[in-house]
């Protein structure tokens, strides 16, 4: 199989159907059985699972895996490693934010990397609406923490678009764990760690209303999930280790964070 096409949702009713119908209608025609589209609806108490039932059973290429817990995009995204069967192993968001045409670039643009990244920041790159002013200046922000303390020279490292070659995902798989935000963050952390090379390039992306993102909260989390990171991979992992038996008990509950 060329590719396969993961698709985290959670709570998508909205959004999944026009997002699968303009992938369907995009791929199909090119691929044919040759590609899968491998949603993971993850923690919904709505319609998304019913709904992408609906295509699965029109749809030889869609697959369908509902997980009653809520895993958030990371922990659906390594789920749907573990199921995806293509030589080229990639994600995107279901609310259709990246367009099928974007996506294809990234499976034409390969070539002998690793992995290839789609970027909202790269002077290309086309961008509507323009984003508001306080998400582009926490985007930044992000952005250079994540260079400082990951030495990842990635203008943008959240674009939800991204393709592996399957060798490259085998190997990093076994080291990722559920970092919440940090998650695109790691991802790319591990492959550059394991030696495979990472391009990025321009894309075209539209923001969908319904975005379930609280920007100065999701700023903090970030921050924190990142700063978390840092310190796993450090001799100081131990602060991560007495936190989630202590205080991330209290805060979180046990279970949701397995990487210590």
């Amino acid at each position: 199989m060329k590719v396969s096409i993961i698709i985290p949702a959670f709570n998508e009713e909205d959004r999944i159907q026009p997002m699968l119908d303009l992938y369907l209608a995009h791929f199909v025609p090119l691929y044919g059985d040759d590609m899968e589209c491998v949603v993971i609806v993850n923690g919904s108490d709505d319609r998304t699972a019913e709904i992408c039932r609906g295509y699965a059973a029109r749809f030889p290429q869609v697959r369908v895996t509902e997980e009653r817990r809520a895993i958030g995009k990371g922990g659906a995204v390594m789920l749907g490693f573990r199921e995806a069967r293509g030589e080229l192993v990639g994600f995107v968001d279901a609310d259709g934010a990246t367009p099928p045409d974007a996506f294809q670039a990234l499976i034409e643009g390969i070539g002998s990397a690793g992995a290839i990244i789609a970027s909202r920041w790269l002077p290309a790159s086309s961008v509507s609406p323009p984003q508001p002013l306080s998400r582009r200046i926490a985007s930044r922000i992000f952005n250079g923490m994540v260079r400082i303390l990951f030495d990842l020279p990635i203008t943008d490292t959240q674009c939800g678009a991204k393709l592996m070659k399957r060798e490259a995902v085998a190997a990093i798989l076994p080291n990722l764990g559920l970092t919440q935000w940090a998650f695109d963050v790691d991802l790319l952390f591990q492959l550059r760690r394991a030696g495979y090379g990472i391009t990025e390039i321009p894309t075209t992306w539209h923001d969908v209303l319904g975005s379930k993102v609280n920007v100065p909260k999701a700023s903090a989390q970030m921050t924190i999930a990142i700063l978390r990171l840092r310190l796993i991979h450090s001799p100081f992992r131990w602060v991560v280790t007495l936190y989630n038996a202590t205080i991330g008990r209290v805060l979180h509950g046990t279970g949701e964070e397995p990487d210590d």
